[in-house]
């Protein structure tokens, strides 16, 4: 399904801080798993769910995207740490670099992602 808006989740399944919600959408290559959260302080957020230095996805269990604090997001495979508002890394192997944001708009107690389709992302970089 390309395009168009759709329901990833009702409101009430972001917690501040808390579990994410995963769900795919299509990248050049096809399917990208991205993920949904609500920072501290209310804001729903929505990534692909990749990080920009190896390309893996940022949680080891589902839906763990914050780390202890629920300050940042964290890549499970390499530590780096990500303003969870932005998406941009302040610490590890990518730092500088930002995740790929997803637009959202949440209306009436339901959160909907703008469009399937995933902004184009650079290739990982490995090198740094």
């Amino acid at each position: 399904m390309a395009g168009g808006e759709r329901l990833i989740c009702a409101s009430a399944d972001l917690v501040p801080a808390g579990p994410g919600v995963r769900f795919e959408v299509e990248g050049s290559q096809g399917p990208l798993a991205a993920f949904a959260v609500r920072v501290l302080g209310g804001l729903a957020r929505a990534y692909v769910n990749r990080c920009p230095h190896m390309g893996t996805e940022l949680d080891w269990q589902p839906g763990d995207f914050f780390e202890e604090t629920g300050l940042y997001l964290v890549c499970a495979t390499h530590g780096a740490l990500f303003e969870p508002a932005t998406g941009f890394c302040v610490a590890g192997p990518c730092r500088g670099a930002t995740l790929a944001r997803l637009a959202l708009r949440e209306d009436d107690g339901q959160v909907f992602l703008l469009t399937n389709e995933a902004p184009p992302a650079p290739e990982p970089d490995a090198t740094r």
